[in-house]
C-alpha cells in the first residue's frame, strides 16, 4: 500500500504559495513537523490526512497515491465527458473533466474511444424528433454493451444495458453531439451525430 511522501507534500504545499508554518496552522501541528515530513524523517498520522488532504485542494486517495489531477477543462464542455467504468461491479462514473475515482478498491483509468468496427457499429435514426439508438452485438452474460449515452454541450443522458437486453433506446434530440456505446470487452466506442 503506498502512503504520502514528503516530496509530494512539498510540492502541492508550493503550488499552494504556502509556507511550511501556514500549513502546520492549517492542520495544526508544527512547522518542524511538516520539515521532518518533507525530509522524510516522518510520516503524517493517519488521522491528519483527510486535513491534509483538503488543505493541499486534492482528494486523499491522490495525496496517498503521489499522483494528483489537473483540470484543463474549466469551461466543464460537456462534450468533453470521461467515463470511468468499474471492472469488478460495472458502476459508471460520469465526469466533466478528469479525476481520481475508485469503486471496489481499484482507482479506475479514465476510458478512452476505441476505433470502430463492425461488432461495435452503433446505428442512428431520427423517429418522432428522437435518436433511435440500436447496435448488432451480443449481449451475453460474459460479453455485452454495459450503457449508451448521449453527450451535447450541456447534458448527458445514459441509459444502462443487462445482458439478454436488446441494445436499442431512445434519446429526444437536443442537437449535435455524441452516442457512446461501452462494451465490457472492448472498451468504449463513439458515433458522431
Amino acid at each position: 500500500m503506498s502512503y504520502v511522501t514528503g516530496k509530494i507534500i512539498k510540492e502541492l504545499r508550493g503550488k499552494k504559495r504556502m509556507t511550511q508554518k501556514q500549513l502546520a496552522e492549517i492542520i495544526k501541528v508544527s512547522d518542524k513537523t511538516i520539515s521532518k515530513w518533507e525530509t522524510d524523517r516522518g510520516l503524517p498520522d493517519i488521522a491528519l490526512i483527510g486535513t491534509l488532504a483538503e488543505s493541499l485542494n486534492v482528494s486523499v486517495a491522490e495525496l496517498l497515491a503521489g499522483e494528483y489531477v489537473v483540470n484543463s477543462n474549466r469551461a466543464a464542455n460537456m462534450k468533453k465527458i470521461n467515463f470511468y467504468v468499474c471492472p469488478v461491479c460495472g458502476n459508471v462514473i460520469v465526469s466533466t473533466g478528469k479525476g481520481s475515482y475508485c469503486c471496489c478498491g481499484i482507482t479506475l483509468p479514465v476510458t478512452q474511444d476505441e476505433d470502430s468496427d463492425t461488432e461495435h457499429e452503433i446505428f442512428s435514426e431520427i423517429l418522432d424528433n428522437e435518436y433511435y439508438i440500436h447496435m448488432n452485438h451480443s449481449m451475453e452474460k460474459e460479453h455485452y454493451i454495459s450503457f449508451l449515452a448521449y453527450v451535447t454541450s450541456e447534458k448527458v443522458e445514459l441509459v444502462k444495458m443487462y445482458p439478454e437486453q436488446n441494445i436499442e433506446c431512445r434519446f429526444a434530440r437536443k442537437g449535435h453531439g455524441y452516442i457512446y456505446a461501452y462494451c465490457n470487452r472492448h472498451g468504449l466506442f463513439r458515433l458522431t451525430l
